[in-house]
């Protein structure tokens, strides 16, 4: 089946190779994710019959600076018909993670993980081809080092924000606990609300918009996600019989995983696992690692009309971090806390309750990961129209430089942008988007398209195809807190409120 754009009439998905740079592959039952390729020709074959197309650099592109998790699993991964072993791949995949690491080390580590890393970088870089003329590129891929960007246009954020490559003296807590006057009398009017007999959902939603207090979190996410009832009195059953149904489903469910037509599901949620976060150390916990197969098993299992795709591995997370917040020690932190030290029937609540709020968030936003993908092909075209009447010379910047923007945005609604950001800005986000009505199916859009206008002068920096696509692969967010996502959802707000009920705000001009 073809999607054609409905403004020249052409495939829209034509001339896209099998995988965007940071996409996701789907699984049993989900078909195939919206971009993908005849089996019977290869972009090399095609290219030898027929000319060469202004797309065509991002195909080569995409070849020369694969995602470090796009490595074929278990295969061999192939860059410009140089084949490269899968233990030269996770020796790549390793430096790219202990790169990010050693922007957040003390400067004392730095020699020595440079100089652990330096034969593997080399090995690889051996055995790539010379295809990224860029100068930035060319340097990063000969040092190792953070690439840098052009200088930052005059009037735009501190650089200490939004230079990469500005380190970190340490890290960041997933979960922030801020004790000052202002914030405990924001917890007081929450507990207040929570308190009553039957929660006021339109108050606590005003009141969640600017974030919400780390000790309230977690129970005013399960009242805005609609696992908990307002009504106090009901709220223990439900809990309760919530709870056991999931692990009535663990036991009739699980052990099919190894059957032969639920493998592949297994298998690539198996993959997908040890992938998420890797610079978080919470989640490379062996028990953490086997709640979340169960999760994303039992929720596949659940839903054959998608099954499994790759990237709702990542939707568990916030839920899993503040809910796992409630039972671990205050003074301890969330992000290193040895989940085994949980009492086990903490644990099993943690587990159920992440599950079933995955599993009503994801039902609002459904068409995303059904065949096809429809629910982020309109996103992307939106998008893409909505960027236009914001900011077009942006929009124009980046046509001109033939930069599509289902090259870098699809990650972003797939993933609702947990891939962009830290993981403690992803968590003060999700209250916003918990709080405003269809936030992650409607609202989601304005943050994006905030998000983008966001770096535009950055963005407008770049002068080729090359620099625009890496910065838009590797936004500058690694010191961000709460305050750039306050900022964020604001202007996500003023754009939605001047756009959403204007009738041609998401229509191309007409001519």
């Amino acid at each position: 089946m073809t999607s054609v754009d409905p403004h020249n009439g052409k495939n829209f998905w034509r001339k896209n190779s099998k995988s965007v740079p940071g996409s996701m592959r789907a699984v049993y039952g989900a078909m195939h994710p919206p971009i993908t390729r005849s089996p019977r020709s290869s972009p090399r074959k095609e290219s030898a019959v027929k000319k060469v197309e202004a797309s065509d650099s991002f195909l080569d592109y995409q070849e020369s600076v694969n995602d470090a998790w796009e490595c074929g699993d278990d295969e061999f991964c192939v860059i410009s018909d140089v084949k490269i072993s899968n233990r030269i791949v996770q020796s790549a995949a390793l430096s790219v993670i202990n790169s990010h690491r050693s922007r957040q080390a003390p400067p004392d580590n730095l020699a020595e993980l440079h100089n652990h890393l330096q034969p593997s970088l080399g090995t690889v870089h051996s055995q790539l081809p010379e295809v990224l003329p860029h100068p930035a590129v060319a340097g990063a891929h000969s040092t190792g080092a953070v690439l840098t960007y052009n200088p930052p246009v005059e009037g735009t954020l501190p650089l200490s924000r939004l230079d990469p490559s500005a380190a970190l003296t340490h890290r960041t807590p997933v979960i922030s606990t801020s004790g000052t006057e202002r914030d405990m009398a924001k917890q007081d009017k929450f507990e207040e609300l929570l308190s009553s007999s039957s929660t006021n959902l339109s108050e606590l939603r005003k009141l969640s918009w600017s974030g919400i207090p780390p000790a309230v979190r977690a129970v005013t996410w399960r009242l805005l996600n609609g696992y908990l009832p307002a009504n106090a009195e009901r709220r223990e059953d439900t809990l309760r019989r919530k709870r056991e149904e999931y692990w009535s489903f663990v036991n009739q469910y699980y052990d099919t995983r190894h059957e032969d037509i639920y493998q592949d599901t297994f298998r690539q949620i198996h993959i997908d696992i040890p992938r998420m976060s890797p610079l978080v150390p919470l989640f490379q916990q062996v028990v953490v690692q086997r709640m979340f197969e169960r999760i994303l098993y039992i929720w596949a299992i659940r839903h054959p009309a998608s099954g499994y795709v790759q990237g709702i591995n990542d939707l568990v997370t916030p839920f899993f971090i503040v809910f796992l917040h409630e039972v671990v020690p205050k003074e301890e932190k969330v992000d290193t806390y040895d989940v085994e030290l949980v009492a086990e029937e903490d644990r099993a609540v943690v587990e159920a309750d992440s599950f079933w709020c995955m599993s009503k968030l994801l039902d609002g936003i459904q068409d995303n990961y059904t065949f096809a993908q429809p629910g982020i092909q309109t996103k992307v075209q939106q998008l893409g129209e909505l960027v236009k009447r914001i900011d077009v010379n942006l929009h124009q910047h980046l046509q001109s430089h033939e930069i599509d923007y289902l090259q870098f945005s699809f990650r972003w609604f797939n993933n609702l942008l947990m891939r962009e950001m830290p993981l403690c800005c992803t968590v003060r986000l999700w209250d916003t988007l918990h709080a405003e009505p269809d936030g992650f199916s409607h609202f989601v859009l304005y943050v994006c398209a905030a998000f983008l206008k966001y770096f535009s002068h950055h963005l407008m920096a770049q002068r080729d195809f090359q620099g625009l696509m890496l910065l838009l692969q590797n936004l500058p967010t690694s010191g961000w807190s709460d305050g750039e996502i306050s900022l964020l959802v604001a202007e996500a707000f003023r754009l939605k409120y001047m756009f959403a009920d204007a009738p041609n705000h998401l229509q191309a001009a007409k001519k």
